[in-house]
């Protein structure tokens, strides 16, 4: 018997995660926090630094996908709870180095350990809520990483001029250390760990509850079209999301003669859009689910998604179409906020249906799928995107990412009623 109830240990599990992820994040970052206190200390110049960002942002994108692998096999509490502590130790001893190679060479096991940390937390958050609630607390729990976006800058520049940028890091790294035995004691992988019944994730039509039902081989899951279906929305609206945040300040300063001041704030507002649209695609999808259940074909959050993905059209093209030198200032900005809400909208739900819909074996290993296409569509954002730009102008560019992404709304609602129950099907019950 459980010595406490689900609403206990609920709040204690989904502490430790946001402030254990909220950890994480803050020391992904602290190089770039920290980095004009460093260069004055230490002699850097761009390509040193392009060197050490770009060596932990390739070991993160490989670890994330083996995360999401690894969480289906052991321990979620262990490996979010390992991974933390290797970051907090991984920063320490950044704070001791001093030359470039070894900042690259500890800055790359930094991105390593960084991919133990969200895949992890999708498994115990499926574990502990129910599917009406899994949407919403996902979103509740990316917010660690706007929290610690907002404040990390602002506590590591106060830090770095009361001590050093060694004291940060080596601060910020024992916490992590420190946090990780924290987390590794409150965390629980499901509820049967604490001697409560495990909260199963099923179909509303039909009554299939044997497990043996609920079990997928590796082989079934991996040849179910709705996973791939997945993977290339997600590889499209990420890397339309990204090419926007990563090129939009320069569209408007270079093509649309804005000032340097009002790319800045456009910046600003499809940020905060976003923490406003995560939350939001969060709660509403949460509300169809808790009206409609999941289901064998189509997806409750299906309606949300669409409309948002089409949202991101509209308000691509009007900030194409409609934004010149004299337009007004709160209309960029509005087009800024609306694109951040209809973009960062679709990518939470991209990982919670990813999540919910796999078979439960293999929930990690959806995730770790769909987001490492999602990675690609940020590499596609990059240097294709800007070739593009060099030789066509940034007009054109975003006008293929407009179109592409229109292509993929038309084609994702023709798909809207594919079988989204991936793996074995369930049988059909009268």
């Amino acid at each position: 018997m459980a010595k406490y109830g689900y609403g206990y240990y609920r709040t204690w599990i989904f502490l430790a995660m946001f402030v254990g992820y909220t950890l994480y994040y803050f020391n992904r970052k602290t190089f770039s926090f920290v980095m004009p206190s460093l260069m004055q200390d230490i002699k850097l110049d761009k390509d040193d630094l392009g060197l050490i960002t770009s060596s932990q942002s390739l070991a993160y994108a490989i670890s994330k996908f083996i995360s999401g692998v690894l969480s289906d096999q052991i321990s979620a509490r262990w490996l979010f709870s390992c991974g933390l502590c290797l970051v907090g130790g991984i920063n320490v001893l950044f704070s001791q180095s001093s030359t470039v190679a070894v900042f690259a060479i500890l800055w790359f096991l930094n991105g390593l350990g960084q991919g133990l940390g969200w895949p992890p937390c999708g498994k115990v958050l499926r574990k502990w809520f129910e599917p009406s609630q899994f949407g919403t607390w996902w979103a509740v729990l990316s917010c660690s990483m706007n929290l610690a976006g907002g404040l990390g800058p602002i506590i590591a520049t106060l830090l770095a001029q009361s001590y050093s940028w060694r004291s940060t890091l080596f601060i910020s790294g024992l916490t992590c250390v420190v946090l990780s035995v924290f987390c590794l004691l409150v965390i629980r992988n499901e509820p049967r760990d604490v001697g409560l019944p495990n909260i199963e994730v099923g179909v509303k039509k039909g009554k299939t509850g044997s497990s043996k039902d609920r079990e997928s081989t590796l082989w079934e899951f991996l040849s179910s079209p709705y996973l791939w279906v997945l993977s290339l929305g997600y590889l499209v609206v990420f890397g339309v999301k990204t090419a926007c945040t990563d090129w939009g300040q320069l569209f408007l300063i270079q093509d649309k003669g804005q000032s340097a001041l009002m790319g800045s704030s456009y910046m600003s507002a499809l940020e905060f859009g976003g923490l406003v649209g995560s939350l939001a695609a969060g709660y509403l999808s949460d509300r169809a689910v808790a009206r409609h259940g999941l289901r064998i074909y189509g997806n409750p959050r299906h309606g949300l998604l669409l409309s948002m993905m089409a949202g991101m059209c509209v308000s691509m093209y009007l900030f194409r179409t409609t934004v010149t030198q004299d337009s007004s200032n709160v209309w960029i900005l509005l087009l800024g906020a609306t694109f951040g809400f209809s973009s960062y909208g679709p990518i939470a739900l991209f990982g919670v249906i990813a999540n919910e819909s796999a078979p439960s074996n293999y929930c990690g290993t959806s995730h770790a799928i769909v987001a490492l296409m999602a990675n690609v569509g940020g590499f596609l954002s990059g240097l294709p995107f800007s070739t593009v730009a060099k030789h066509h102008g940034w007009n054109t560019a975003f006008w293929v990412a407009e179109v592409t992404c229109a292509v993929t709304t038309v084609a994702f609602f023709l798909l809207r009623n594919i079988q989204t129950k991936m793996g074995r099907a369930a049988k059909k019950t009268d």
